[in-house]
């Protein structure tokens, strides 16, 4: 029998009201791709800390190579080969991106030679980076670029990845991996996350399911279907979603010659950006992050007041030099993807973090109803099923995931006009994954214009009536979602479309 790579036995994690793990067992073997399966809150970004040395484990063992090992930090992980790339990201802000790869490596290595470094990979797994950027520039998914990049350079025997590929194009998931299977091939042992279960069938040979913190199965998820993994994960399949033939309204965003120079010196210029959302539909913008996103929705939001007169409109009114709160009084909410630190204040509770966007439970003289709120915040708990200890728990004490779906809830439950949403279900397990999804078509069908900006090619597909693509700052054509493939999507992520756009033109000018 071969050593296992890491072995787990009865791994128990208690938190204040809350069991994150209890009793779990996991073996895995090397050049194996392990994956961890299970709903939000589940207890596996916990167990992945404890083999990362990040989290110490209340009761249990932990084996690696054969060995018993206590691992006290993440140093201490990586001296012993152990590599992790997290959801939520563990970068210095400050610091270039070459500075922070460098603190995880050998410090016998010069700057430069980690920024040669960092350029080769990148290039090679198809993961384009400056190392010289600082990282307060960097876009969530170019942060999540550095961190697999940092990892892959310190040559892992243990991979622990989560949730990796939700910012990346459908060919660069295909290129990444090539590059996992020739890690596992050459013995690196892999642990993945991801609640992208085809992923999972394609990529992992072995898998173990969590549930309330404890192994609930065991299988090959090479034989399983996704719909049987998610009987395993959640229980049940997830609802299907409620397709209808459309319906637009009345345009309720228009935008139009939206060009802005990015206050950024590392960002992304707009130009001559042109888009329509009306009532009643869902309109959708693919692209690989770092091309212009975070400028329009900072344009779009509010929080960039600098865009040209007359060229954003909020149900006819010129909203350009408007803040977000003058946009919020005419419908408008918002869902940035970054959710700790703009979608939710960390420190503050679920009640009071309602207030970020809802005014309905302040009283008279700005007063307080602090009864109303947490009554509000309990509702939005309940009906997307976030696990959170109540109303008064803080928003950083959630899983990713439940945040997510607690902050998607506060802007639908508020019945905007129109809601703009960025990455709605980055990180969300399957099932909350449908529910939000579900709420956001049954928003549509209730009459309001949603804009979804998302790397998840598959949720685009599933959600939008109209699609865009957005590359280098400039907004493709749109394109009805029957007309739209993977492969055509794909390539318009470069910027190719004006070609096949003036074809199709031609074509139908000559069919008249």
């Amino acid at each position: 029998m071969t050593t296992p790579r890491l072995q787990l036995s009865g791994i128990t994690k208690r938190y204040p009201g809350v069991v994150a793990n209890s009793g779990v067992s996991l073996t895995v073997q090397p050049g194996e791709v392990h994956a961890v399966l299970g709903e939000n809150g589940a207890g596996k970004s916990t167990l992945m800390k404890i083999i990362y040395g990040s989290v110490k484990p209340d009761e249990g063992s932990v084996m690696f190579n054969g060995r018993p090992v206590h691992i006290r930090n993440p140093q201490e992980a990586r001296a012993l080969g152990i590599s992790m790339v997290f959801q939520h990201f563990s970068l210095f802000d400050t610091l270039t991106v070459a500075e922070n790869v460098w603190l995880g490596l050998d410090k016998a290595l010069t700057l430069p030679e980690v920024s040669a470094s960092i350029t080769a990979k990148a290039a090679e797994y198809g993961l384009d980076i400056d190392p010289s950027r600082p990282v307060h520039t960097l876009s969530v998914g170019e942060m999540q670029r550095v961190e697999i990049i940092r990892a892959l350079l310190t040559q892992p025997q243990l991979l622990i990845l989560d949730e990796p590929t939700s910012v990346l194009t459908p060919q660069a998931v295909e290129k990444l991996f090539v590059v996992l299977k020739k890690l596992a091939s050459e013995g690196c042992s892999i642990l993945y996350i991801s609640h992208k279960l085809h992923e999972i069938r394609e990529l992992c040979n072995a898998c173990t399911v969590l549930r309330g913190g404890q192994v609930t199965g065991v299988c090959d998820p090479r034989q399983e279907s996704n719909a049987s993994l998610s009987r395993l994960m959640i229980g049940a399949e997830p609802p299907a979603l409620n397709v209808r033939e459309l319906h637009a309204g009345a345009p309720v965003l228009e935008v139009r010659g939206l060009t802005l120079a990015s206050e950024d010196p590392f960002g992304t210029h707009l130009a001559e950006i042109a888009l329509t959302v009306r009532a009643g539909e869902v309109v959708g913008i693919a692209g690989v992050s770092g091309n212009g996103q975070s400028e329009l929705l900072y344009a779009l939001s509010g929080e960039d007041r600098r865009a040209p007169a007359g060229s954003i409109r909020l149900g006819g009114h010129d909203v350009s030099h408007d803040g977000p709160g003058r946009r919020r009084a005419r419908g408008q909410h918002f869902v940035p993807e970054e959710r700790l630190g703009r979608g939710a204040v960390p420190t503050l509770s679920l009640a009071h973090n309602l207030l970020l966007s809802r005014r309905d439970a302040l009283g008279a003289g700005g007063w307080i109803r602090v009864g109303a709120l947490k009554k509000q915040a309990a509702e939005v708990i309940a009906r997307y099923k976030v696990k959170a200890n109540g109303p008064d728990a803080a928003a950083k004490s959630l899983s990713g995931g439940n945040l997510q779906k607690f902050i998607v809830g506060r802007e639908i439950e508020a019945s905007p006009k129109l809601l703009i949403v960025s990455q709605p279900t980055w990180g969300v397990d399957v099932g909350a994954s449908a529910q939000i999804r579900g709420e956001i078509l049954a928003l549509r069908d209730a009459g309001c214009a949603v804009l979804v900006v998302s790397e998840e090619l598959d949720e685009l597909f599933e959600i939008s009536d109209r699609l865009h693509v957005i590359a280098k700052g400039r907004l493709s054509p749109s394109l009805d979602r029957a007309e739209a493939t993977i492969e055509r999507i794909g390539e318009w992520m470069s910027g190719l479309w004006d070609s096949a756009h003036n074809n199709k033109k031609e074509t139908a000018h000559a069919a008249a």
